[in-house]
């Protein structure tokens, strides 16, 4: 074999080298992607889960310990109204009055007894979500969505 010969094989030889780290590497970060999106969405949304059975769970509802001390408070923005009560960590949803001269109404509301109650409000193309929990016995606000719907321009 010639020196010319000799300098192409160890080029040919370099590459495929080259190209199965590239390819290693490249493997390694897609499955170090996978991992990390998969952990970040388990157990969020239709994700395949209507092929697996599940134990009914009917029989678990939240209920307050005995003696749990009642703290109501109303949250009250520009949708209307909605009246929550904690029973301990229990939280309950007893009343939604949306500002009917204003255009909202109620589109569903969580009654509980729950660890979270929430409800939705809407006006023509925009809606509020918002959802309820009981910290240490408090109501306390835990998410507060406004949305727009899109291509509604009334």
């Amino acid at each position: 074999m010639s020196l010319s010969q000799t300098v192409v094989v160890d080029k040919r030889v370099g590459y495929a080298v080259a190209w199965v780290i590239c390819a290693v590497v490249a493997i390694a970060i897609g499955i170090a992607a996978v991992t990390t999106v998969g952990a970040s969405v388990r157990g969020r949304g239709p994700l395949g889960d209507g092929d697996i059975e599940r134990p009914q769970q009917a029989d678990l509802v939240a209920s307050p310990r005995p003696g749990a001390e009642r703290v109501a408070t109303t949250v009250s923005r520009e949708f209307g109204e909605l009246d929550v009560e904690c029973r301990g960590a229990v939280a309950y949803a007893t009343d939604a009055r949306p500002d009917t001269a204003a255009g909202w109404e109620v589109v569903s509301f969580e009654p509980g007894p729950d660890d979270d109650v929430d409800a939705v409000f809407s006006n023509r193309g925009r809606s509020i979500e918002f959802e309820v929990y009981c910290n240490r016995g408090q109501p306390e606000l835990a998410d507060y969505e406004t949305n727009t719907l899109p291509g509604d321009d009334d």
